[in-house]
């Protein structure tokens, strides 16, 4: 497969390529270009000129072919799905979902284009200014840098790659070297659909080559998606030249469940909230603070649950859980799982790995002075659970961390839900449900560590433009 560089199918410069495995069996499922800083290069000369071109076509139009590529889209559906699932490792049923968003996704930024209006401030509004109208408008950013990782790259392509299109950017794409090759297909489909050479590209580049881009001051806006260290490196260089930076960074969400939760949704949500994509999510509940007086019964009954899921292949129709992102994946969590058994928890289900596959694991005793109780993210399907007395000590330890992304608490009495949910330090707080929580429309974003900026319908289009105001001096004299 090619990369997508001024409309065209490329290699690297270089000619180098690497390998795209199936962390499910290890075996290559393809290769792509190796991208080079030169490339990069070439794709923003490309970009800049496609901007032009592209912010001088009319909203209604950038619509229309963003539609015709959700059709495109549909006719592919199942093949695209299948390609999310072997080069990602996540269950077809999972990937399909993934695909299905993309028409939720596009829809909404195409529809909401439609009607973000600009604004006017009346003559008179502020004394001394009653001859002049003051025209508040939004314009294009320019060229966006879209930074995508591995665990939901066609969701993560929807909230960076529609948005940029439809305020009439352009969009360089930058996906995952783990798994590419989707999102090199749904750039080729956005190119057939008739978005003109430069204004969207996808560029296969390693870590240290996209740094190209967020150095370039040609690209006026870095919108990423991944760890927190990659995204304070990325600040770092992006500061460089000022440039604008949206970033959406790690989280170790607090799932609260007081003494008169409901044990058996808790439990559910933990399904959801933990399992789902195998754990890979940054919005997972990843940090389990029960009442010391249902810590007992929750554990059971999440060793029950996970026990009835179905452990397998990718591809199978009945996985529920399959393999991480690879095998280095793997065992980075089998180290976290062994270091917070050192600190104190006892391991009643799972702790195993093999391979890419780390079996579900749920920990029990878990101290709260442990590290996964605070700063130390599991990106996997384990289940450490913290006890807790009063509702004041469960807000202590769910603020002492880093990462404040999303959080959520399970109580029958609303009012002291909420009040729990209101004193979390958090991007969003759920209640009665998991932190694993993003709808397209709402402004999805994180507090401390976990990010910068906010995405969604309802924002994205704040990010990806710039205020300009334009004066009709004495217009009314």
């Amino acid at each position: 497969m090619k990369m997508i560089i001024n409309g065209k199918k490329v290699d690297s410069v270089s000619g180098e390529t690497f390998d795209v495995l199936a962390p499910a069996t290890g075996k290559v499922i393809e290769s792509v270009p190796k991208a080079t800083a030169e490339d990069v290069e070439k794709a923003i000369d490309a970009a800049v000129a496609g901007q032009k071109v592209w912010e001088q076509v009319p909203i209604s139009e950038r619509a229309k072919v963003l539609y015709k590529f959700l059709d495109i889209v549909e006719q592919n559906k199942e093949s695209l799905a299948q390609t999310l699932s072997a080069e990602n490792g996540k269950p077809i049923n999972e990937a399909r979902a993934e695909i299905g968003n993309i028409n939720i996704g596009f829809s909404g930024f195409i529809e909401h284009a439609k009607h973000y209006y600009g604004s006017i401030i009346p003559p008179g509004t502020e004394a001394g200014q009653e001859s002049h109208m003051q025209l508040v408008t939004r314009e294009p950013i320019g060229v966006v840098a879209c930074i995508i990782p591995f665990n939901f790259p066609c969701d993560l392509y929807d909230q960076k790659v529609a948005p940029a299109l439809m305020m009439g950017n352009a969009a360089i794409v930058l996906p995952s070297s783990d798994n590419p090759l989707t999102l090199m297909r749904l750039t080729e489909m956005l190119v057939e659909a008739g978005v003109p050479n430069g204004a969207i590209q996808c560029l296969t580049a390693p870590g240290a080559v996209k740094s190209t881009a967020v150095a370039d001051p040609r690209v006026h806006l870095v919108t990423l998606t991944g760890s927190t260290e990659v995204g304070i490196d990325t600040a770092k260089i992006a500061a460089g030249n000022l440039t604008h930076t949206a970033l959406e960074l790690g989280g170790n969400d607090a799932f609260i469940l007081l003494e008169d939760g409901d044990v058996d949704l808790a439990v559910e949500e933990m399904v959801w909230g933990r399992m789902y994509n195998t754990g890979q999510v940054c919005c997972a509940s990843k940090r389990f603070l029960i009442h010391n007086s249902l810590k007992d019964e929750f554990a059971k009954k999440c060793v029950e649950r996970i026990k009835q899921m179905k452990v397998g292949m990718p591809d199978q129709e009945d996985t529920q859980i399959a393999c991480l992102i690879s095998e280095k994946a793997a065992i980075k969590v089998e180290k976290e799982v062994e270091l917070t058994v050192q600190q104190g928890g006892k391991i009643i289900l799972g702790g195993h790995r093999n391979g890419a596959f780390y079996e579900p694991t749920v920990i029990v005793d878990v101290p709260k002075t442990a590290d996964v109780a605070k700063d130390m993210e599991i990106f996997g399907p384990v289940v450490p659970i913290i006890g807790f007395d009063t509702d004041e000590e469960a807000i202590e330890i769910a603020n002492n961390s880093i990462f404040g992304l999303s959080s959520c608490v399970f109580s029958r009495d609303q009012k002291r839900a909420f009040k729990v949910a209101k004193a979390m330090e958090a991007g969003g707080a759920v209640i009665n449900g998991a932190s694993f929580f993003r709808a397209f429309e709402m402004p999805f974003g994180g507090w401390k560590h976990s990010g910068i900026g906010t995405e969604g319908v309802m924002s994205t289009f704040d990010e990806m433009t710039r205020v300009k105001n334009i004066v009709l001096k004495n217009i009314y004299e």
